[in-house]
Parts: structure tokens; C-alpha cells; sequence
């Protein structure tokens, strides 16, 4: 019977871990102009002009914004995206 409380346990550990948020980070890189990754977040992400002109403004001035959260799978897919349009970018767990 313990056995099988403990895969039980192991069961629920593992789901909340998986449920976790993760997060696409846009790093900053000197190749691109800011006025073109503004363009890529109204564009991609539909955030409205003052919303991508923030977060560009962040990555310049930081060296990076979180840009989107959600499931991993989706933000791998945020991040293959901003390679494609050139811009350096990440997947890491969101911070608690």
C-alpha cells in the first residue's frame, strides 16, 4: 500500500511542475535597430505601440524583457518565432 501512496505522490509533484509558467525572454544584441524590435512585438505579439515601445525600451536599456509567459511548448514556439525574425531570445521557468 505505500508503494502506491508514493507513486500517487510522485504523480502530483510531477503535474505541478509541469504546470509551472515559463517565460520568452528578448535579450538585447547590437544588430537591431529599436524601432524594428518594437515592430516585431506589435506585429507578432499584437502588443499596442506604447506596450512594445516599453518593452523594447527594456531590453535596450536592461539587456532584456520578459516578453510573454505561459506553457513552455508555447513560448519554445515565441522563441523560434524571434529567431526568425533575427532577435536573440529565450525560454527559462518563470520566477515565483
Amino acid at each position: 500500500m505505500s508503494a502506491t501512496l508514493e507513486q500517487h505522490d510522485t504523480e502530483t509533484t510531477t503535474s505541478v511542475v509541469a504546470e509551472e509558467p515559463w517565460r520568452t525572454i528578448v535579450w538585447d544584441d547590437p544588430v537591431n535597430l529599436m524601432t524594428y524590435v518594437s515592430y516585431v512585438f506589435r506585429t507578432y505579439f499584437g502588443y499596442p505601440r506604447e506596450e512594445a515601445e516599453r518593452l523594447m525600451l527594456r531590453v535596450h536599456n536592461e539587456g532584456r524583457a520578459v516578453v510573454a509567459t505561459g506553457n513552455r511548448e508555447a513560448m519554445e514556439r515565441h522563441v523560434q518565432a524571434m529567431h526568425g525574425y533575427g532577435l536573440q531570445a529565450t525560454v527559462s521557468r518563470a520566477e515565483s
